[in-house]
């Protein structure tokens, strides 16, 4: 999809001359003949930048300048005359222009790289934000067998330009499996945009798909791109599209069968070059045949299935992740460098994690806040995490024969029913489903002398 660009300028030998010169570079170009007609123009349509004449018979440059980022602060506005004087490139740097080009412009290129360099300080400040908002992971962290599957998958389907559907419980990572494809596919350098549909009300989810017109609807007071316009070249990502409104679903069923859209409010047909990655937490098959999803559109989604796993299921990549997390945790509340001791990993390893990932990171945030020592014990985790399971004790030890350790472990069992059954041989025979006289065999093969003397 072209990017605009607004041509102001009242001599119209100028607009034709600027005009074909950035045509031809692939701008679509909208031209205003004086300041009042550009400010409509920029609150109408999706002005991308403005090159802009100062002297003009309504309204000057710098009043259109001022004006226009009242309401469009990023958007870029490159300044052109032919009588300015120090002082008017002074104001208008301090009114926030761009760049600065004096007229007449005889080489078109200074023209095109202004443009240039204006839409890519636009693309650097969005994506720049789009960073802040994220927080969280900047990559996936694992190398157990699950994450080593799923590292598989990824690197198998990111260069493709096959839709992906990401299913997998709250808290797995999904997103970040949709950002690894996106950084390992040949749009790594376009635009990643991602909408909630789930966070979206039904009746704005189309606006903030399609994009409007201004005046479409109450409060739509200039016009506006939405998420497909904003990825174009690069990739949509569609969370809990399980959530999607069912009426919503048939027109995004059409945008990824022919390319095309309106924005809502608009007559104009738009094209758009997208790849789209799903993700959801529902269970898509079992709400197609309950009649809640568009079986039609279920299949476009699915043409390369990922499951991200639950934690649960790949316990062995909790120590990794529990000392990143709280690594980045002291350095974010200001605390000094805290480690976790072998108990408490081995009780975090214990959880089921229903939240999975995310749980992990705000307990472990938790525990840096609330911790005072340099060491987080088991104890401090059980603090935390009261219905946490008691950890699975780890018998093996190096130089150790598989048969002394085995032994130890019986030993341990033995004195811990005996203890239980105040040493009474028979009960404690009973306990553990054993003749009596195969537990005193068992007893003095193992060293064990309690209870020798009972009688029953």
């Amino acid at each position: 999809m072209p990017t605009t660009v607004l041509l102001v300028d009242d001599e119209r030998n100028i607009q034709l001359t600027l005009s074909r010169a950035l045509s031809m570079e692939g701008y679509a170009v909208e031209v205003a003949g004086g300041g009042r007609e550009a400010l409509e123009k920029i609150a109408a349509l999706p002005v991308d930048v403005v090159v802009m004449d100062v002297r003009m018979p309504d309204l000057d440059g710098l009043s259109v300048l001022e004006k226009a980022r009242e309401t469009r602060p990023e958007l870029p506005v490159v300044i052109m005359s032919g009588h300015g004087s120090l002082d008017t490139v002074r104001s208008a740097f301090k009114l926030g222009a761009f760049d600065y080009l004096e007229k007449p412009i005889t080489e078109k290129e200074k023209l095109l790289v202004a443009v240039r360099n204006a839409l890519a300080l636009t693309t650097l400040r969005q994506e720049n934000a789009a960073l802040r908002r994220e927080a969280g992971p900047a990559e996936m962290i694992g190398s157990g067998a699950a994450m080593r599957r799923l590292f598989d998958v990824i690197r198998r389907a990111a260069p493709s330009e096959g839709r992906v559907l990401v299913t997998g419980e709250n808290g797995t990572g999904k997103e970040l499996v949709a950002r690894a494809l996106h950084a390992g596919s040949r749009r790594k350098d376009a635009p990643f945009v991602k909408l909630n549909c789930a966070a979206v009300p039904a009746e704005l989810i189309e606006s903030e798909l399609f994009g409007h017109e201004r005046g479409a609807f109450t409060g739509a007071v200039a016009a506006r791109k939405g998420k497909f316009e904003q990825a174009d070249g690069g990739t949509l990502f569609l969370d809990e599209v399980g959530d999607m409104p069912a009426a919503m679903q048939a027109k995004v069923l059409r945008v990824l069968q022919e390319g095309e859209f309106e924005r809502v409010g608009g007559q104009q047909t738009l094209r758009c070059d997208v790849r789209v990655v799903a993700a959801t937490n529902r269970d898509l098959p079992a709400d197609v045949k309950a009649g809640r999803f568009r079986e039609d559109l279920y299949y476009r989604l699915n043409v390369v299935p990922i499951h991200a796993p639950p934690l649960r299921e790949r316990r062995e990549d909790v120590p990794e992740l529990a000392a990143r997390f709280l690594a980045e945790a002291c350095e974010r509340n200001g605390r000094r460098p805290m480690r976790l001791a072998r108990e408490a990993v081995l009780s975090l390893q214990a959880h089921e994690w229903p939240g999975n990932v995310r749980e992990l990171r705000n307990l472990v945030e938790r525990l840096a806040i609330l911790c005072d020592g340099p060491e987080i014990g088991g104890a401090d985790v059980a603090a935390v995490l009261p219905d946490a399971r008691r950890p699975r004790p780890d018998r093996f030890r190096a130089g150790a024969s598989f048969h002394d350790l085995v032994e130890e472990a019986e030993r341990e069992i033995v004195l811990g029913a005996l203890d239980a059954h105040g040493d009474n041989v028979a009960e404690t025979a009973r306990a553990l489903g054993l003749e009596r006289s195969h537990l005193y065999k068992k007893m003095r093969a193992l060293g064990v002398k309690r209870g020798e003397g009972e009688g029953s």
